[in-house]
């Protein structure tokens, strides 16, 4: 574990909401110099706090207005590997995340699509022919909002 002080938290919560910022605004946020606040920083990849930087996009923007969220239970376990499934669904481009699940379901995924019927056509044509596929539960993802990380 990471021991982090007071000045890092507030740090990373600053950073997690718009990592775009700079050193030297950031530490104009937190009362610290712009050398203080990149060497804190650097501390933090270094150790794997911060484990990379990305962009989310805005799908609906980009006309993609239906997200569903599948569980997806394997029909035959042992039979097919996983690494094989989970090679086979990466290369689905609608499907954003694939997670390895214990409980109800093998694997849950979240799936972009134009449409209802984008959405049936990617199920029908994409999903449902990958290796392994068994039981397939979907839900259709209403509003979404993102909470604040632990810190």
């Amino acid at each position: 574990m990471i021991d982090l002080d007071e000045t890092d938290r507030a740090l990373l919560r600053a950073f997690a909401r718009d990592s775009t910022q700079s050193a030297g605004a950031l530490g104009r946020k937190l009362g610290l110099s712009q050398p203080a606040a990149w060497r804190r920083l650097k501390r933090l990849r270094d150790c794997g706090a911060i484990a990379r930087q990305r962009v989310d996009l805005d799908v609906a923007a980009l006309g993609f207005g239906v997200t569903v969220f599948l569980g997806i239970s394997l029909a035959a376990k042992g039979r097919v590997s996983l690494a094989d499934f989970e090679r086979a669904v990466s290369a689905i481009p609608e499907v954003q995340t694939v997670q390895h699940v214990l409980g109800l379901y093998d694997y849950r995924l979240r799936v972009v699509a134009r449409d209802l019927s984008d959405f049936e056509r990617i199920l029908r044509r994409r999903i449902m022919t990958l290796p392994g596929i068994g039981a397939v539960d979907a839900n259709v993802l209403l509003s979404e909002e993102r909470l604040p990380g632990p810190l």
